[in-house]
């Protein structure tokens, strides 16, 4: 676009102002031409169809009819007077209902006039009426009787100062007479012709006033195309930028390696795990430094793979290090590699906040002197007293419990060069999330479980089941095995007093289980009493654990066989999944139990019974994108996802795997955008940095 055509204050926009402009400052962040016309419609009103009173049904969103008004009545009396308008048109009688501005409404209608009636149907007593709708006097004369009308998003105070959708409407309207000779083309030749797509100008035109559906859904479809080819272009960028200046140590040595696989490793790897080494390894040997996010279910086997590249760094004298969110995850992934590390002759070893000093300072010593070869840990390994001989591959696990200041003092550890990066997470990130979020990070994905590992049975059971639910814990606990039972509260709220709150479902399984051991874990306990608890129900000296959600990424607990979820509805999908994740460890099989209320949201509903219907992370993960939206599921401190306009991350996944590829083939032929055909897209990319101030980076 015209950059100083687009930059003019909205005030200068014929019929706004600067009263009106004021108002569409505050309230919609509209400044500037430019953001105006990429306020985009979020639907359109079909007005060129007339339907029949005789058609009205409810299933109808909206209708617009022809016909005439018959006679007006005025009904009941004080707030609760409303004006009721008789309006026919040949096939039947529809009731026109107004609550407000009635005396407005009786003086502006013309009875036995032909008008046009647009509104939402209601029923009621089996009639039908319309409240509200708009109407005005059919014109046969009028160059346009049947359009699509756009609806733009507005606030109540917008609509209080006149200033409602169809207002937004005219001034958009008057601003694209003057801005489309404005409006230059973004993409090359060649990318257009290649996607079909509208040229941009016309594009702009019709996204807000469309010749028909037809040429709004390709106006739709370029739009979107641009903006997610944009931000790919940016993000890959990144990712090439990093490759290119930033080296990274050649680690081509695979001795270690051999020897653990065919001496050490007691069973074979997964193809998914195998593809994923081969990954890793192409990236280490490669020369520049790796930067690769892991995902992988819960119990997908990640670990083993994080140790695989540990060793392809140590076979080649580097050292290397995994940091993970809490110290129970770290112990745990110490506990898991020190045997493997034994055998094959290399030391290991584990800080965390509760390391005393005298150990930390061996361990300190120990790694300046490269003798130190793994070293696992909490937010412990970034002070500034951790200091590598030679480290070259960092790890770390459930990477977005991070902040990017915490990756990048490890990642400054590095002496020479930085050190390879390996990000983890057990967290399914739907794909298109994934290329937005992590688009400049290559992605590797380990999506099957190790052979023999049963899939967890999930069941739904409402409050009035929990004597059944009881019984069935019994019946485990005698086996042998041990249950948990999450609570979304700490203690009772007034908002939510319908929830079961932690103390009091503590004390009630105390008293419904009087014969065995009750754990209780919470986020307001003292780190060490949380621990004490912790294993406790490891050393199965506990036999359930009552918990909140801090147990969501926790201890492996093999003999756990029961998950209990109060309250499931007031979980989000992901966050079910991952409670999920801490049974079905052991070779036993294990059960997921969601508990609630008979009373129900829809989305409630739906994300209980697809937790019922698949163990697939990934699955969950799309339906909780569907469901809630990237914001929700990330977090606005991912905010570079939601400076999307018109792209919808949970429903375009197909046009963002189209923009991805066309900007990995462009960048592929013309790194810099030094030939002439991309000349447009180099002034947009231009544009784009110049404006863009909050843009979310993953490195």
């Amino acid at each position: 676009m015209n950059n100083s055509f687009f930059d003019t204050k909205v005030e200068f926009i014929k019929g706004v102002g600067e009263q009106r402009a004021k108002q569409l400052n505050t309230e919609l962040r509209i400044f500037n031409y430019g953001d105006l016309i990429q306020h985009y419609p979020y639907r359109h009103e079909d007005r060129t169809k007339f339907h029949k009173v005789a058609e009205i049904n409810e299933e109808l969103p909206y209708i617009q009819l022809k016909g005439k008004m018959k006679y007006m009545e005025t009904v009941g009396e004080g707030y609760k007077q409303r004006l009721v308008v008789h309006f026919r048109d040949g096939s039947g009688e529809v009731e026109l209902v107004w609550f407000k501005g009635i005396n407005w409404v009786k003086k502006s209608i013309q009875l036995n006039q032909e008008y046009i009636v647009f509104g939402k149907p209601t029923a009621f007593n089996g009639r039908y009426s319309l409240a509200h709708p708009e109407i005005e006097l059919y014109n046969p004369t009028a160059a346009q009787t049947g359009f699509l009308q756009p609806v733009y998003h507005v606030t109540e105070k917008l609509k209080k100062r006149n200033l409602d959708s169809k207002a937004l409407s005219k001034i958009t309207k008057r601003l694209l007479e003057i801005a489309l000779p404005n409006i230059r083309e973004t993409l090359s030749e060649e990318i257009i012709d290649a996607h079909k797509l509208m040229p941009k100008r016309a594009a702009m035109q019709h996204i807000h006033f469309p010749k028909d559906i037809a040429h709004l859904q390709k106006a739709t479809y370029r739009l979107k195309f641009e903006e997610l080819f944009f931000t790919q272009i940016r993000l890959i960028q990144q990712n090439l930028f990093r490759k290119t200046v930033y080296p990274g140590q050649i680690f081509k040595s695979t001795e270690l390696l051999t020897t653990f696989y065919n001496d050490i490793l007691e069973f074979d790897l997964t193809g998914a795990q195998k593809r994923v080494v081969k990954e890793i390894y192409k990236d280490m040997a490669a020369g520049q430094q790796m930067n690769r996010l892991l995902q992988g279910d819960v119990g997908s086997g990640k670990t083993i793979v994080a140790f695989i590249s540990m060793l392809l760094a140590i076979d080649n004298g580097a050292q290397t290090c995994l940091m993970a969110p809490t110290e129970i995850l770290a112990e745990q992934h110490y506990r898991s590699l020190k045997p493997y590390a034994d055998k094959l002759g290399i030391t290991i070893d584990l800080l965390t906040g509760s390391s005393n000093q005298s150990s930390r300072k061996v361990t300190h010593e120990f790694l300046q002197s490269g003798d130190l070869k793994i070293l696992i840990g909490t937010h412990a390994l970034i002070e500034d007293a951790v200091q590598f001989k030679n480290l070259g591959l960092v790890i770390i696990d459930e990477q977005h419990r991070f902040g990017v200041e915490q990756r990048s003092k490890l990642w400054k550890k590095g002496q020479e060069v930085y050190p390879h990066v390996l990000v983890m997470t057990a967290t399914p990130i739907p794909r298109t999330l994934a290329m937005t979020l992590y688009g400049d990070l290559d992605v590797s994905i380990i999506d099957e479980l190790p052979p023999g590992r049963k899939p967890i049975k999930t069941v739904h059971r409402y409050d009035s089941h929990r004597l059944n639910v009881f019984g069935f814990i019994r019946e485990e606990i005698e086996k042998g095995r041990q249950v948990y039972i999450v609570y979304p509260l700490i203690e009772q709220s007034e908002k939510l007093e319908r929830l079961k709150d932690l103390e009091d479902g503590y004390e009630s399984v105390k008293r419904a289980f009087p014969t065995y051991h009750v754990s209780i874990v919470h986020g307001q306990m003292k780190p060490k009493d949380k621990e004490f608890e912790m294993q406790r129900f490891v050393r199965n000296e506990t036999q359930i654990m009552v918990a909140t959600t801090v147990i969501e990424v926790g201890v492996n607990v093999p003999n756990a066989s029961i998950m209990i979820i109060e309250n499931a509805e007031r979980f989000g999908l992901s966050q079910l999944h991952q409670l999920r994740g801490r049974v079905g460890r052991g070779a036993e099989q294990s059960y997921c139990i969601l508990m609630t209320d008979y009373k129900l949201s829809k989305e409630a509903r739906e994300r209980v019974k697809v937790m019922v219907a698949t163990n697939d992370g990934f699955e969950i993960a799309n339906t909780d994108l569907k469901l809630r939206g990237p914001g929700d599921m990330m977090g606005t401190q991912q905010s570079g996802i939601l400076d999307l306009v018109i792209a919808d991350l949970a429903r375009d996944g197909q046009i963002l795997e189209k923009a991805r590829a066309a900007a990995q083939q462009l960048l592929k032929e013309d790194p810099d955008l030094k030939l002439y055909k991309n000349i447009f897209i180099k002034k947009q990319l231009a544009s784009i940095q110049q404006h863009t101030t909050n843009w979310a980076r993953i490195s």
